[in-house]
């Protein structure tokens, strides 16, 4: 640990890269593994094709999972001292796969959110952008001005990831010194390939989970099975 957090101290373009295990102690489930949202719903409703045949079944499945838990949910410790670390200045930002924007909520400014975000929305006949806060969920699927149904902002299944988000996680984890991976089991492509992209390029992995990943064999430098937030709160004392 006083090795790992002297990497960190001493990072000068350090990356935080996040999964659902960064989220789950502020309520959020993850999507696999046990008490996943996978176990309990078929994830066939954010499949695109069937959004665009099926918007309204979509979106009442929607309505019950991220539009209740997620939009309520606060951040936790580890999100606090992540945002920290960037303030202090030797973190240049987090890459985050999760849709929940509770990095931004802590204080985060340069979040690059890889799948997309639910506090936004867009119109899929004309294109017009919403804030989800600006819009009535009483009336399902949630509609725009001109009539066209309205999608949230996070990467569906069938769906490619933002040109620009991907281009600028690509630069994150290549000009990385230090990369911290939290709550992450590293199976969901492209992302999974960000801390191998880093690791490729000089970067310490430092690695925060549960549970063994598919970076802690070979890829992670240092690996600590805890809690985001017991890690963090750790980090936070040490800083």
């Amino acid at each position: 640990m006083d090795e790992a957090i002297k990497r960190i101290k001493n990072a000068r373009r350090g990356v935080v890269f996040t999964g659902a295990g960064v989220s789950v102690e502020s309520g959020i489930p993850p999507f696999t593994g046990a008490g996943g949202l996978w176990n309990q719903y078929d994830p066939k409703f954010i499949e695109l094709d069937f959004f665009y045949g099926h918007p309204t079944r979509s979106w009442q499945e929607m309505k019950k999972i991220f539009f209740t838990c997620m939009d309520e949910a606060q951040p936790n410790k580890a999100h606090r001292v992540i945002a920290q670390l960037e303030k202090r200045g030797g973190f240049q930002g987090v890459i985050t796969q999760n849709i929940d924007g509770l990095h931004q909520k802590a204080g985060s400014k340069n979040v690059q959110e890889f799948h997309g975000t639910i506090h936004q929305m867009h119109c899929i006949a004309c294109g017009r952008k919403y804030k989800t806060e600006e819009v009535s969920l009483d009336e399902l699927p949630p509609k725009c001005f001109c009539g066209g149904v309205l999608k949230p902002d996070f990467v569906f299944y069938g769906e490619g990831i933002n040109p620009a988000v991907y281009t600028a996680s690509q630069e994150l984890a290549e000009e990385a010194d230090v990369m911290l991976v939290v709550g992450t089991a590293g199976q969901v492509m492209p992302a999974c390939s960000l801390p191998l992209l880093a690791k490729q390029f000089g970067a310490t992995i430092i690695e925060v989970n549960t549970l063994p990943s598919a970076y802690t064999d070979g890829v992670s430098d240092f690996f600590f099975q805890e809690k985001a937030t017991e890690f963090f709160s750790k980090l936070e004392k040490a800083l």
